[in-house]
């Protein structure tokens, strides 16, 4: 009634053209708002009024190729930088040879990152390039690629042009043209607050096989990135060069890049040599250089995964996953003293003991996954899985496929069966947008999973309490009293010691959760490099006995039918750790590892949808996993 009343007696004073005076006397001056009569107020009544802290994980992969690059336009690939923002975006495609794709949802974010050596080659020869062709390596490529001989095409091009220098797109005229190109489909797919479409690229360098590939990404828009070409490895393969480029740029356009390496399981122990090229020790310029350009380290990808070893982490009974541990490019046999210098946790050890000698941690890099697919599909679910190279789609005959060559027949090779559907990364910020992204990036406020999207969140602090980390703000808390991963822990509260809140929710569309781990190094007194892996949480109410969880979460994967349940395992675990042994006279890091229960490999997929036999050698299940980035303790 009384709406009925107040709603006539508004239309009615409209109606009247009536003065707002004369409406306020119509309405009552119950109604009416003036300065005079505002209510009284205590504060900002909306909690989220100024909260500027990142509140939102993003999704995404900063290392995929297309057609554009080399190896992959050469062998059969046909998806481009048009291709691959729209699957990543969540269209439907079909993949280079005809097997439809999609993922189960879109991503937030993408960087194609196309090899800068040859890069577009296969575009080139497509449209009959006449500065190509009139090259006698271009004019036989061509020539194969047009007679039906793709691998021939392929092999001409890479013994020539990739390991013999003989480079006819070593033009900046022709060079300029297909960058161009790449970076419009940038600009057309980007789309601040919906889809983030980074420009990038990849550094290509293997000096002697071994892998020391970058991947640079811009912060800026093409008006920026065009003003200077890629750099490749045929210009060097020296990391520092390659910094020194990032330089001029930056200084040049006043734009921003950050370099990520790959994970160095291919690089023989060069990786995180604690020498330069030229075989000098690594002094604290070095190290600076290196901890400012590259802030990430890609942990985990299709080429095996780089978290750790085995043999270096005889205790850690799960880190043995996707290991890659034979050779190089060019199949020289791995040697165990190679494998310290090859992997995250030992190298962030590393850098402990190098901060301490130089004054500058150059191993202080935040943990990230990417794919490194040259399909231009990013699919990184096991039962979703494109393959790493366009003719090792999705088929009954792939599992044999080799990868990495064993020249000498010395059982170095590694084959596509081996490789994991791996990975992503998640981004720790406020918006979906290239400057909120890099800036978390550049901040390390991401971590790496091995394909699926667990969402996880870690504070270090000194002050926690336990029950803190079910506290409703409790993003709010870590921020105002801790540090977020990537972080420096604040100066040390005297007789404290660092105290972590951990939050992983398990992927919507995938596992429960296993376990929550606490990764920890430090450098002893006495010099020596130490680390330890305790369970902060478990799932299904198994109780912690001397810091491992009580017994295995259980197998509910039926091999036959690729399927498994979600009756064991947690969606959501909650963990709080104080570190028992904490010396503050003592360097130290910590991260968060998150575990799924037990899921169907890829390979177990494969064999009951075509009907194939499992491959020998890998495991029918598998555990899929989350890296948190660090966060350091350093003594004041």
């Amino acid at each position: 009634m009384l709406h009925r009343l107040f709603s006539g007696v508004c239309l009615a004073a409209l109606a009247a053209g009536s003065s707002l005076a004369q409406q306020n006397d119509a309405l009552g001056t119950d109604f009416a708002v003036s300065s005079e009569n505002l209510p009284s107020t205590h504060g900002e009544y909306s909690p989220f009024v100024g909260q500027n802290f990142p509140n939102r994980v993003f999704w995404g992969d900063s290392h995929l190729h297309t057609s554009y690059s080399w190896d992959a336009g050469l062998v059969g690939g046909r998806l481009g930088p048009d291709d691959a923002y729209r699957f990543a975006r969540g269209e439907e495609v079909t993949a280079s040879f005809g097997v439809r794709a999609q993922l189960v949802r879109p991503l937030d974010w993408l960087v194609v990152a196309d090899h800068a050596e040859s890069l577009g080659v296969a575009q080139m020869i497509e449209r009959a390039d006449p500065r190509l062709l009139a090259t006698d390596v271009g004019r036989a490529t061509y020539d194969l690629w047009k007679a039906g001989d793709a691998y021939g095409a392929f092999a001409e091009w890479g013994s020539n042009v990739i390991v013999g220098g003989d480079d006819p797109l070593d033009d900046p005229e022709i060079a300029r043209t297909v960058w161009e190109e790449i970076t419009a489909y940038a600009e057309q797919y980007n789309d601040p607050g919906a889809f983030t479409a980074f420009i990038g690229f990849e550094w290509t360098s293997a000096p002697g096989g071994n892998n020391l590939h970058r991947v640079v990404v811009y912060r800026d828009d093409a008006s920026k990135a065009n003003q200077l070409l890629p750099y490749g490895g045929t210009d060097s393969s020296d990391p520092e060069d390659l910094w020194t480029w990032m330089e001029t740029y930056e200084a040049n356009t006043g734009g921003r890049l950050l370099a990520i390496p790959h994970n160095g399981n291919l690089s023989n122990g060069v990786m995180f040599a604690v020498e330069t090229m030229s075989g000098e020790p690594i002094d604290s310029e070095y190290a600076e250089r290196r901890s400012r350009h590259e802030p990430l380290y890609e942990v985990t990808q299709m080429k095996g995964d780089g978290e750790a070893h085995p043999l270096l982490s005889p205790d850690d009974e799960f880190a043995d996953y996707g290991t890659w541990d034979r050779g190089n490019w060019n199949g020289e046999a791995k040697t165990p003293e190679m494998l310290q210098t090859e992997y995250a946790r030992s190298a962030l050890k590393l850098g402990l003991q190098l901060e301490r000698e130089l004054g500058v941690n150059p191993f202080k890099f935040g943990m990230v996954g990417a794919t490194d697919s040259h399909t231009g599909l990013s699919t990184t679910r096991e039962d979703n899985y494109f393959g790493k190279v366009p003719f090792m789609e999705p088929s009954d005959d792939r599992f044999d496929a080799q990868i990495v060559p064993d020249p000498n027949d010395e059982g170095v090779g590694t084959y596509e069966f081996e490789t994991l559907a791996s990975g992503l990364q998640g981004v720790w910020a406020r918006e979906n947008s290239r400057t909120a992204l890099f800036d978390a990036m550049q901040r390390k406020e991401t971590y790496a999973t091995t394909g699926s999207r667990i969402t996880v969140r870690v504070f270090a602090g000194w002050d926690f309490e336990a029950d803190e980390v079910q506290r409703a703000d409790f993003a709010e808390t870590g921020y105002a009293r801790g540090v977020p991963m990537g972080g420096d822990m604040r100066a040390y509260l005297e007789g404290a010691a660092p105290r972590i809140m951990i939050r992983a929710l398990r992927d919507p569309d995938g596992a429960n959760l296993d376990r929550i781990e606490v990764v920890k190094g430090w450098l002893d007194a006495a010099g020596g490099l130490q680390e330890v892996v305790v369970d902060a949480a478990c799932s299904d109410d198994r109780e912690i006995v001397d810091g491992r969880c009580d017994g295995p979460v259980g197998d509910t994967v039926d091999v036959q039918s690729a399927t498994y349940t979600n009756n064991i395992g947690d969606a959501l675990l909650m963990a709080y750790w104080e570190d028992p042994d904490f010396d503050p006279a003592e360097r130290a890091f910590y991260y968060v590892r998150v575990l799924e229960i037990p899921t169907p490999r890829w390979t177990t997929y494969d064999a009951a949808f075509f009907g194939v036999d499992l491959p020998e050698g890998v495991p029918a299940v598998q555990q899929d996993r989350a890296y948190t980035s660090p966060i350091w303790y350093t003594p004041n």
